[in-house]
């Protein structure tokens, strides 16, 4: 069970895709405008993520390995095109405001990184936790971005005026404002870390070529020079 929680916790803490992995930047950045939208990006990247994750490991006996990244692409492929006709069928508004990065899930890197460097490799249920994890860990950071753009650009949430016309600072909801939040988020992010002892870097031994390395690479923080803690890193 603990092994599982683990499993589950490490896409929303340790390996936060976003902001540990830094995968998934763009749609961030673009999606971020507004509360109603982050959540849409976030609900329907998760559900690719845990669909996709899931048949993968169903599959991953049986698909060659020469033509795995191919298939995992179909595998993808069929789910975003799945989510994208039910939103544009049942959800027009969130279809227009996530215009072209609804269908790019077919090609975000966390979902095809996660299907290369985990699914492929484990169980359905180790696989479905995975995904799960990886999903709510990428809709925490795209709607807690988003919450404070809208916030302070627009003066609503959702939709709701909070702030008075007049008050609310414009280029926060602007494509600078995107990279402002996301830099305030990092930087969030490296001082709670320094508060606990710990740094973020890339993994000891890793050669940055991600595209033809298939190890599971766990963490990249690890414990500052020091501490009593000592960070266990496998190679």
């Amino acid at each position: 069970m603990k092994e599982k929680l683990k499993i589950f916790t490490n896409g929303i803490f340790k390996e936060n895709p976003v902001l540990i992995l830094l995968l998934g930047c763009c749609s961030v950045l673009a999606i971020s405008v507004t509360v109603s939208g982050a959540l849409g990006m976030g609900v329907a990247l998760t559900f690719v993520l845990v669909c996709s994750n899931i048949v993968i490991s169903l599959l991953r006996k049986i698909i060659p390995d020469k033509v795995r990244i191919p298939c995992f692409i179909v595998v993808i492929a069929t789910f975003v095109t799945l989510v994208q006709m039910v939103v544009e069928a049942f959800l027009p508004d969130l279809h227009s405001a996530l215009g072209v990065f609804l269908p790019l899930i077919v090609v975000n890197c966390i979902v095809l990184g996660r299907a290369e460097l985990f699914a492929s490799k484990h169980s359905v249920g180790d696989s479905f936790l995975d995904g799960l994890g990886m999903g709510i860990g990428y809709t925490v950071v795209i709607v807690g971005i988003a919450v404070v753009r809208e916030l302070i650009g627009n003066g609503t949430l959702l939709d709701k005026r909070i702030i008075p016309e007049g008050y609310q600072i414009g280029i926060i909801s602007q494509t600078p404002g995107g990279f402002m939040m996301f830099g305030f988020a990092m930087a969030l992010l490296v001082y709670c870390l320094r508060k606990k002892g710990k740094k973020f870097e890339p993994r000891i031994g890793c050669d940055g070529k991600c595209g033809s390395c298939r190890e599971n690479c766990e963490s990249r923080i690890t414990d500052l020079p020091g501490q009593d803690e000592t960070a266990e890193v496998k190679s």
